[in-house]
């Protein structure tokens, strides 16, 4: 985490001030400005912490805010205490706690022992920007509280950022969710972020929501979501790639080439420039006749397809991961339209069209087909084509993007169904 102090902005200030609101030191709604107030409570968390008292978030302010950017705090056991005991002195409960600790013994507590305590907060945000290092909290938390799940990296970035694949369940069907191909799209990471926690919980507590057994779903099926696909991406919209580095600096010499795209807000592509669902090897050569001819010949914040399918890591990993993973659907989250893209040329998988029918049931998003400026190269294009299976791009929300948080509770309830339909729909 960088360190940040009065006057800075962007999405690691909302993240230092949604922290600083969990700690209980500030009522300050996050609006990503380190000003007075943010100022103040970092003091009161230091003063707290015995740290000095200069108001800069630093590696040890940050050290101190860590178990409520992760929601857990390790607790090493003292002779004579008891798990539930524990548990009732953070505010968490024993069966919670329990998961969280599955090698655990209640009767077998030994002093000098690390235990898992799960605060009685949720992990993940839905009313800040998001960013690679909150992404990489909420794994580390969701990990700790569900240890079930299990996280890896399936390669790097352009910046050597890890893209993250989270697995859960263990049945013979495997599906591929993904999110945040596009920079400023990147609301559809909590989207899949807060449906793993909703659905990570629901198996830890055995509990079923319509009828739907979260626990059956998991012996069924094996989900992959791939959450934040761009993530250099979303750090330069979101403002947490720091302005004074190469990479920013390189994306501005870019952007400069097209004024009439706002910048950072207008950025889809890679760091890079190459417009990662653009980049798969399904119609690249007529996406970059199109593209060429609109203007997007060279790197650009959108649009441009790359020297070649798959030049872009990012777009290289998804393509080899979904090879290895041979994946029945795949669904990609982006915005915005309220639309369900659920074909490719003259593909037609089995069951594609109806399973879309029943999504707009369940969400109000309209299947659609993809327009033909913008209907080839995509990881959905690539994937209907690779496989002849149901892929979808679903388009969340509407407006101009970057969406802003505020809509997150409306595209989350239309897009809950979805991600249910996307396994128990097969």
């Amino acid at each position: 985490m960088r360190t940040v102090r009065e006057g800075d902005r962007g999405s690691i200030v909302a993240l230092l001030q949604w922290g600083l609101r969990r700690a209980k030191v500030s009522d300050e709604a996050p609006d990503s400005v380190f000003g007075s107030r943010t100022l103040q409570a970092v003091r009161e968390l230091q003063k707290a912490n015995m740290l000095t008292e200069d108001g800069v978030a630093g590696a040890k302010t940050w050290a101190a805010l860590h178990p409520f950017l992760t929601g857990f705090l390790p607790h090493t056991v003292k002779q004579g205490e008891t798990l539930a005991e524990i548990a009732g002195h953070y505010g968490s409960t024993l069966p919670v706690t329990l998961a969280a600790n599955p090698g655990v013994s209640v009767n077998d507590l030994r002093p000098g022992q690390t235990v898992k305590v799960p605060l009685p907060l949720p992990v993940v945000p839905v009313d800040i920007p998001w960013s690679f290092d909150l992404f990489a909290l909420t794994l580390e938390g969701l990990q700790a509280r569900f240890p079930f799940l299990l996280v890896e990296s399936l390669g790097l970035s352009v910046l050597g950022r890890p893209i993250y694949q989270i697995t859960v369940g263990r049945g013979k069907t495997r599906v591929g969710y993904n999110a945040a191909h596009h920079a400023n799209e990147w609301i559809t990471t909590p989207v899949l972020m807060k449906f793993l926690e909703q659905y990570a919980a629901g198996i830890s507590q055995n509990s079923s929501i319509g009828g739907v057994d979260y626990r059956r779903l998991y012996s069924a099926y094996t989900l992959d979501l791939v959450p934040m696909v761009n993530p250099d991406g979303v750090d330069l919209v979101t403002g947490a790639l720091a302005r004074d580095t190469e990479a920013f600096a390189q994306a501005g010499r870019i952007a400069g080439e097209y004024p009439r795209i706002p910048f950072p807000a207008g950025w889809k592509a890679n760091i890079r420039g190459v417009d990662l669902n653009l980049c798969y090897p399904a119609g690249w050569e007529k996406a970059k006749q199109i593209k060429y001819a609109q203007g997007y010949g060279k790197p650009a914040p959108r649009d441009f397809v790359g020297s070649a399918p798959l030049a872009a890591p990012e777009a290289a990993v998804m393509h080899r991961r979904a090879l290895q993973a041979n994946y029945q659907l795949t669904l990609s989250f982006h915005t915005q339209g309220e639309l369900i893209y659920w074909k490719y040329a003259n593909f037609n998988p089995a069951g594609s069209e109806n399973l879309a029918k029943r999504m707009q049931g369940v969400s109000g998003y309209l299947p659609s087909v993809t327009p033909p400026e913008s209907g080839n190269a995509g990881y959905k294009d690539w994937f209907i084509q690779q496989f002849n299976r149901p892929g979808y791009t679903i388009e969340c929300g509407k407006g101009v993007n970057p969406l802003p948080a505020a809509q997150f509770d409306e595209i989350y309830a239309n897009c809950f169904g979805i991600l249910l339909l996307g396994m128990i729909g097969l």
